[in-house]
């Protein structure tokens, strides 16, 4: 059975080619069409579609508060498509505060050149972000299977005193960082380094947001940065960023054999050379391995590594492939994840 797609977009030429490219793979059948906000919560409760591609700007009903009603009346998982801007950027993050699953950057020439990038990451997202359920029974491979278990107490204490936190995610990353990261001290005693993966056009407007709610003061990562307790720096998007000495950050454009710009493997690795066995590095929700390579230095140096537990990510493949490689010493709930940092670093 393959998976239903509802369309959302005011431009029938957009939703031609977006139809064009999911109607070319056998797993997915685009079983509705809508043209604003408004129709589009009505198709999505008629039609039970197994996942919604969502335009913002839309006549009638915009695309934000449609995903904020369709979670509401009927949850499904929702991409947005999102313009390459500023603004753009901040319709994404608020789209994902709204409930939106995943995004996919959106442009005339991409989309109108119906180009074998495009098809090839709209399938895979749309697929993998999909109701598990449907997938099982399409006789689909998600990462949405939770991962081995492995017992998280919460009395659990390390010998080292922590001098760094990393943490890794993709998809579903921003507003996992957000529940966090909001929940700690202006007096956490640590730099925090995240490596999220998002493109650099976004990067800025998701620090300056998360700057402005939470208690610590939170940046887009620049070259030469020395890091400091109490700041989480991110990792400009499209670029790579690493430890060169201890608390000093190089941004550079790094080796385009590199699946993810930034990787998570990369910024971990960077922080054996400094730290010892004092880091803290958490794996959050997110598509695929990024990090378990990392992962896997830090370990060999006796630092400690979290993985978000399954049930709370919205794609667990990232934590799961630390789990299933015996690298995680504990895994945490999404909502124990701050308290449990406070009280270890601490």
């Amino acid at each position: 059975m393959s998976i239903k797609v509802l369309i959302v977009d005011d431009s029938s030429f957009f939703r031609q080619q977006i139809k064009t490219i999911i109607n070319s793979d056998a797993r997915l059948r685009v079983v509705g069409e809508a043209a604003n906000g408004r129709e589009a919560i009505e198709k999505a409760e008629k039609l039970k579609p197994d996942v919604i591609t969502m335009d913002y700007e839309m006549p009638m009903m915009d695309g934000i508060t449609a995903v904020r009603e369709i979670m509401k009346q009927h949850p499904t998982p929702i991409l947005m498509f999102s313009s390459l801007t500023l603004q753009g950027a901040r319709v994404t993050l608020d789209a994902l505060d709204a409930g939106a699953v995943d995004f996919l950057p959106k442009s005339y020439e991409r989309v109108s050149g119906n180009t074998d990038s495009l098809k090839k990451v709209l399938i895979e997202k749309l697929i993998t972000i999909a109701k598990p359920s449907t997938a099982s029974r399409s006789g689909l491979t998600t990462s949405t299977t939770p991962p081995p278990s492995r017992p998280s107490s919460s009395a659990k204490k390390y010998p080292q005193r922590f001098e760094l936190v990393m943490i890794g995610t993709s998809t579903g990353g921003p507003v996992a960082l957000q529940k966090v990261l909001t929940q700690l001290p202006a007096n956490f005693p640590t730099p925090i380094l995240l490596i999220q993966h998002m493109p650099g056009s976004f990067t800025g407007a998701f620090a300056a947001r998360l700057d402005s709610q939470c208690q610590i003061n939170v940046k887009e990562a620049e070259d030469g940065d020395t890091i400091q307790p109490g700041t989480a720096y991110l990792a400009p998007g499209g670029m790579q960023m690493m430890l060169t000495a201890k608390n000093k950050l190089k941004v550079l454009e790094g080796d385009a054999r590199l699946n993810y710009k930034p990787s998570v493997d990369l910024t971990f690795g960077s922080a054996t050379k400094y730290y010892g066995k004092n880091v803290l590095a958490i794996v959050m929700t997110g598509m695929g391995a990024d990090g378990r390579e990392g992962a896997r230095l830090l370990k060999q140096s006796n630092n400690v590594i979290w993985a978000q537990e399954g049930s709370t990510c919205v794609i667990d493949g990232m934590p799961s492939a630390i789990v299933k490689a015996d690298l995680a010493d504990e895994v945490v709930p999404l909502q124990d994840i701050p308290q449990r940092m406070v009280t270890v670093v601490s």
